[in-house]
């Protein structure tokens, strides 16, 4: 099974959000009052949005979206074939996605997931993020999230972005664009606008 990582469109994260796996389904569910595929897809295109395909077929969305300066929110989700995806989505996220955040001037990254999405939890520790807290009733039904993030230290030490997205110095970071829009020599990069509104 071949995983490609490809810029995000509106047809595959539509396609995407109508197949969501049912954890997923419920995680969405429970952060909005209504939403449909193309909405979903439409909210995730700000920033940057990718997917990952098996065998040519989209499975997954991830992203980040910038909120306001400095502060950007990560977002995944996917068919009940996501978990062949994670190890790509893993390798892309540390090699491009995590430098492409940092080089544009984040100083912290967020993700909430609902605490009873184990795969979802999982993939936030492997990529280095650190467990702030639980969000209890975060969810419209009071459905508990945990907030996960990545910040960057005011020190700017050497560590490397690609292992923890922490401590990101902006020497590395300012190449990583460059690298992004050439991923799978594709001429993959950017997908969608910056944008402060939530993704």
């Amino acid at each position: 099974m071949t995983v490609r990582i490809v810029s995000a469109t509106l047809r595959d994260l539509s396609y995407i959000a109508a197949n969501l796996r049912t954890e997923d389904r419920t995680e969405i569910d429970c952060q909005f009052d209504e939403w449909s595929p193309a909405l979903l897809a439409l909210t995730a295109l700000q920033g940057f949005a990718y997917v990952a395909e098996l065998n040519g077929n989209p499975e997954a969305g991830f992203g980040a979206a910038e909120q306001r300066g400095g502060l950007w929110i990560a977002w995944s989700w996917g068919t009940r074939r996501l978990k062949r995806c994670v190890p790509g989505m893993t390798e892309f996220s540390r090699a491009v996605l995590g430098p492409q955040v940092a080089a544009h001037g984040a100083w912290r990254v967020e993700a909430r997931a609902l605490a009873t999405n184990e795969l979802a939890l999982r993939w936030l520790g492997r990529l280095g993020a650190t467990q702030r807290c639980r969000l209890p009733g975060y969810g419209k039904n009071g459905e508990d999230f945990l907030l996960y993030d990545w910040t960057r230290s005011s020190d700017f030490g050497s560590s490397d972005f690609g292992e923890s997205w922490n401590h990101v110095p902006f020497s590395k970071a300012a190449g990583a664009e460059t690298a992004a829009t050439d991923t799978d020599h594709c001429r993959q990069g950017r997908a969608g606008a910056r944008s402060s509104a939530p993704g």
